[in-house]
């Protein structure tokens, strides 16, 4: 077990002494016996050592839905028709109709930075064009070889592809795609939210999304994200009292301001996937309980955290009520509990606390 300092032992000392009236103890300088307390006759406050299971399990509150929305930007033009609210999109498939043309959905990382207008354009952008185009079912061709890895590169099979689909979806048959045209998302995607009217200009944003599958949505304190990590199992009461088991699916990059922060709160986002989908078919969004595991201690001793005395010489000490200092070992610290063990100590043995 670790040794933690939680309180100098001046100030441990000064407390119990405020709150009960016990003089000030020290650790003898040998490291030998501790010296007992020296008692002024006024009542202090004391404890009994328990034994009982810790754990670092909390319970926070979540929000189910689809996942944190993303917002949809045009590139420029006016916003001619929209989608309903909870339509699914996939690959290929208009998100909405900007100047009256559709902007087609497509698949990957790169976004769409610059036009894809010419034979031996090369690019990581490039390459979401033509693995787009492929899976959609048009023929591009080979690509050359010797070209960076993740790369593309347009060929006069790629621009043969890019007329046919153009021809397909209704768009000028022009051989080139512009940012305007299409978006490009990790992968298919649920209309959370219209966010324009038509006629407005596309560029002020057009709508959200989001993911097709229901995940939850839990804030955490930024202190606290030491112990949550990708697939960690959780278990999820929904509303009604009816539990699910579930897991952590992404611990957010971005930290942000609570909403009612004081002091500088910071909060990260995580979120969570439900396993068993059927539980959570009937609810759109919801509050929600998420219960993270956390690490658990069984069947140690236990005494308030209040009741640790640092010592000047290293280490942790308990005040045995009218008696002598217990050098103790700390292990788990949890739910305002510190886990010890020491000479003489067990479960009932009343020690000093801070009132």
């Amino acid at each position: 077990m670790r040794r933690r300092g939680v309180l100098t032992l001046l100030a441990a000392m000064a407390a119990a002494g405020a709150g009960g009236g016990i003089a000030a103890t020290r650790w003898a300088a040998g490291g030998g016996t501790p010296e007992p307390a020296r008692a002024t006759g006024e009542a202090v406050a004391t404890v009994a050592v328990e034994r009982t299971d810790l754990s670092t399990a909390r319970t926070m509150p979540g929000t189910l839905g689809y996942g944190t929305p993303r917002t949809i930007r045009g590139a420029g033009g006016t916003v001619t028709w929209l989608p309903s609210a909870g339509t699914t999109v996939t690959r290929g498939q208009p998100l909405y109709r900007n100047d009256d043309q559709p902007v087609l959905l497509l698949y990957g990382t790169t976004p769409m930075f610059r036009p894809i207008d010419g034979a031996g354009l090369t690019g990581r952008d490039v390459r979401v064009i033509v693995d787009n185009l492929r899976a959609l079912g048009y023929p591009v061709g080979d690509q050359p070889r010797g070209i960076r890895p993740g790369d593309g590169v347009v060929t006069t099979g790629v621009v043969a592809a890019v007329k046919k689909w153009q021809q397909d979806t209704g768009v000028p048959v022009t051989g080139t795609i512009t940012p305007v045209q299409v978006v490009v998302l990790p992968g298919p995607v649920r209309v959370a939210e219209i966010t324009t009217d038509l006629g407005a200009p596309a560029g002020d944003g057009v709508l959200t999304v989001t993911g097709r599958r229901k995940a939850i949505t839990v804030p955490v304190r930024a202190v606290e994200l030491g112990t949550v990590r990708k697939g960690d199992a959780v278990q999820v009461e929904l509303p009604g009292g009816a539990t699910t088991t579930g897991t952590v699916a992404a611990v957010d990059r971005d930290a942000r301001p609570a909403d009612d922060a004081e002091g500088g709160e910071v909060l990260v986002d995580v979120t969570v996937t439900v396993k068993n989908t059927a539980a959570v078919k009937k609810l759109d969004s919801a509050p929600v309980q998420v219960s993270f595991t956390g690490e658990t201690r069984a069947n140690v001793l236990a005494v308030p955290v209040a009741a640790l005395l640092a010592l000047r010489e290293g280490g942790h000490a308990v005040q045995i009520a009218g008696g002598p200092l217990v050098a103790v070992e700390t292990g788990m610290f949890a739910m305002g509990m510190v886990e010890i063990s020491g000479d003489g100590l067990t479960e009932g043995v009343r020690v000093v606390t801070v009132s």
